[in-house]
C-alpha cells in the first residue's frame, strides 16, 4: 500500500480543521454547556510507593451527568463531546506515579463552579529527595494527553483550543478572585525562592488562522484578541462578565498591554500536533486583517500569568457559567 505524500496530509489536516468548525453552533453548545461546571468525576490514583505511596484524587468536569469515580492509574480519555480540560494530571516518569491537582468542584448555590488554584506540590522520595515545586492552576479548551512522562518543556504537554471557524462577540463568565500574591519560583532543583514581585490571574480567548508548511511548521495569523489580567482581589461574584474579543491588529489601541501581543516566548508558545502527528510550536507571525476568519478559537484559564514553575502560591480564580457569545 503506497503512503500518503505530505501534500495529502497537510490536505487532509485542512479539512479536519474545515469539518469541525462546519458544525459550529455544535461547538459552541459543547463548550457553553460544558462551561456550567455541576458535573464532575473523580480519579482515584494511588502514588508510587518511593514517593509516600499517597492515594490522590484528580478532578475532572464533564459536559453531561457524570459523577463517577475511576481508580487505578489509567490515562485521562475524554468521553464523546467534552472540550474541556483542566491541568490536574497524572504523570509516570521512570516508573514513578505521581499526580497534581489544581483544578477543584466547590459548591456554588444548587450545582458547583471550577476553582482554579497555585499551589506548591511536595515530593519526597525515601527522605533522600525533597522537592518543591510551583504549579499553576488551568483550565482550557483542548487536551492534555497522559500520561506525563518528563518534565521537561511543561508548556508544551498542552495543545490548546480546537478547529472554529466563527467570530465571537466575546466570551461571557461569572468569576471572583483572590489574586496578587508574591511569585515563587519552585522548580524542584533548587529551595523556594521568592521572586518580589506580585502574580495575578488571567482569562485568555484567541483567535488565529493557521496553517502548516510542506516542512511541518504549523503558523498562525493572530485574527481575534480576548485577554484580560485580573490585578486586584474580586470577592463577590461577578455574574455574566464579559471578556471582548477584538479583531486585527490591536496594537495601537489604548486598551492593548503587551501581555496581549503574539506568543512567540518558547517558554509560553502555543503547542499542536501538526500533520505527521509531531509536536510543534505555533508560531504567531502577524496580525490577521480585522475581517479574517479564524480556523481555530483557545479559551484559557489560569491562576497564575507566568512561566512554568512561577507563580503567587494562594492565587485563586473561581469561574462558572462559561459561554461563547456569538
Amino acid at each position: 500500500m503506497r503512503r500518503p505524500t505530505l501534500s495529502v496530509l497537510i490536505a487532509l489536516f485542512h479539512l479536519f480543521c474545515f469539518e469541525v468548525s462546519y458544525a459550529q453552533d455544535s461547538i459552541v453548545r459543547m463548550i457553553n454547556d460544558g462551561g456550567k461546571f455541576d458535573s464532575w468525576c473523580v480519579r482515584e490514583i494511588e502514588e508510587s510507593a518511593l514517593i509516600g505511596g499517597q492515594t490522590k484524587y484528580l478532578y475532572e468536569f464533564f459536559g453531561s451527568p457524570a459523577d463517577t469515580l475511576k481508580t487505578g492509574k489509567q490515562p485521562f480519555s475524554a468521553p464523546d463531546g467534552y472540550l474541556w480540560r483542566t491541568n490536574n494530571v497524572l504523570a509516570v516518569v521512570a516508573g514513578i506515579v505521581k499526580t497534581n491537582n489544581t483544578v477543584y468542584p466547590e459548591k456554588r448555590g444548587d450545582g458547583y463552579c471550577a476553582r482554579i488554584e497555585t499551589h506548591v506540590e511536595n515530593v519526597k522520595a525515601l527522605g533522600v529527595v525533597n522537592m518543591d515545586v510551583t504549579c499553576q492552576g488551568a483550565l482550557l479548551v483542548g487536551s492534555l494527553p497522559e500520561p506525563i512522562r518528563d518534565t521537561k518543556s511543561p508548556m508544551s504537554k498542552v495543545f490548546y483550543g480546537l478547529p472554529f471557524n466563527g467570530r465571537p462577540r466575546a466570551l461571557q463568565l461569572d468569576y471572583k478572585a483572590d489574586v496578587g500574591n508574591e511569585t515563587i519560583r519552585g522548580t524542584g532543583f533548587s529551595k523556594l525562592k521568592p521572586m518580589g514581585y506580585p502574580d495575578h490571574a488571567q482569562i485568555i480567548v484567541i483567535l488565529q488562522k493557521r496553517w502548516e508548511d510542506a516542512d511541518g511548521n504549523v503558523h498562525a495569523l493572530r485574527v481575534g484578541t480576548g485577554i484580560e489580567r485580573i490585578t486586584r482581589d474580586v470577592p463577590e461574584w461577578v455574574n455574566g462578565h464579559k471578556v471582548i474579543v477584538h479583531y486585527g491588529d490591536i496594537t495601537a489601541e489604548p486598551y492593548f498591554k503587551e501581555y496581549m501581543g503574539l506568543n512567540n516566548d518558547p517558554e509560553t508558545a502555543f503547542h499542536a500536533l501538526n500533520s505527521r502527528g509531531e509536536n510543534v510550536v505555533v508560531s504567531e507571525d502577524g496580525w490577521a486583517d480585522a475581517d479574517a476568519e479564524p480556523n481555530h478559537m483557545i479559551i484559557h484559564f489560569i491562576s497564575s500569568c507566568g512561566k512554568a514553575f512561577y507563580g503567587g502560591v494562594g492565587n485563586t480564580l473561581w469561574v462558572d457559567n462559561v459561554s461563547v457569545l456569538m
